[in-house]
């Protein structure tokens, strides 16, 4: 069994929301990374992308995992949450990098990631956004985190073209943007290189992007038709498995 596939079965009691196939595009994405790479991810609730990142890096990487564990941006529909829920998440994704083995890889800041810029020294080399989904936050973070990123660096986005507010924060600053060129999804996991886009290059990144909105379309309808209990639409739209699209 390879090391990606020993991964994925390890993972699967982890809760939170993350496809194979989504797994596997952050896996390349670390894998691909030098020696010293510097790797932070935003939004980690119980470690499902935190225990991909540690194992697919080199042991010489550091893997930085920025989630204040506060109860609130659970998940789907968890906005708003308690501190004693914050707290039992802390402790459930603590226990999940021991049971995984890479809670030495992984460096934890418990702070909302709008307060965590000074925590990270240096450029980062992968960044994983995949925090608060409101169209505010999610702006900030690509802006602020994604001016960190370095030169050739990778940016990673989840519930892009599935969440609303990620979607219009995405369109505000990367669709037709300078500095990231898209470069394809797996499901609501988008991924972009940074470089600098001029001429062709930029318009080819902007249609390609603009090119999943039928899909964004879709997975609204589908939260829609999942919200008002109408779960034959949301089967004739094609969602077949899991409470929510992503």
């Amino acid at each position: 069994m390879s090391a990606l596939s020993q991964t994925l079965s390890s993972i699967k009691q982890v809760e939170g929301w993350m496809t194979d196939a989504q797994a596997e595009l952050l896996w390349t994405s670390a894998a691909g990374l030098a020696g010293d790479a510097r790797i932070v991810e935003i939004g980690s609730y119980h470690g499902r992308s935190a225990i991909v990142l540690a194992r697919a890096a080199a042991d010489t990487a550091s893997v930085t995992a920025i989630d204040p564990h506060a109860g609130n941006d659970r998940g789907p529909q968890q906005i708003e949450g308690t501190p004693d829920e914050g707290e039992a998440d802390h402790q459930r994704f603590l226990a999940n990098l021991r049971d995984a083995g890479v809670q030495d890889r992984v460096r934890h800041v418990r702070l909302p990631s709008s307060e965590a810029l000074d925590a990270v020294e240096g450029d980062i080399d992968l960044l994983y956004v995949d925090g608060a989904h409101r169209y505010a936050p999610a702006r900030d973070d690509i802006a602020r985190w994604g001016a960190r990123v370095s030169p050739g660096g990778l940016l990673l986005i989840h519930d892009s073209f599935s969440s609303v507010g990620v979607t219009l924060a995405q369109a505000r600053l990367l669709f037709f943007g300078s500095e990231f060129e898209y470069l394809g999804r797996a499901g609501s996991l988008v991924r972009y290189r940074k470089r600098p886009l001029g001429g062709r290059r930029r318009v080819a990144s902007a249609a390609r992007q603009l090119a999943q909105l039928p899909w964004f379309a879709r997975n609204v309808l589908v939260k829609a038709a999942i919200v008002l209990r109408l779960k034959p639409v949301a089967r004739a739209l094609g969602h077949r498995h899991g409470p929510w699209p992503y």
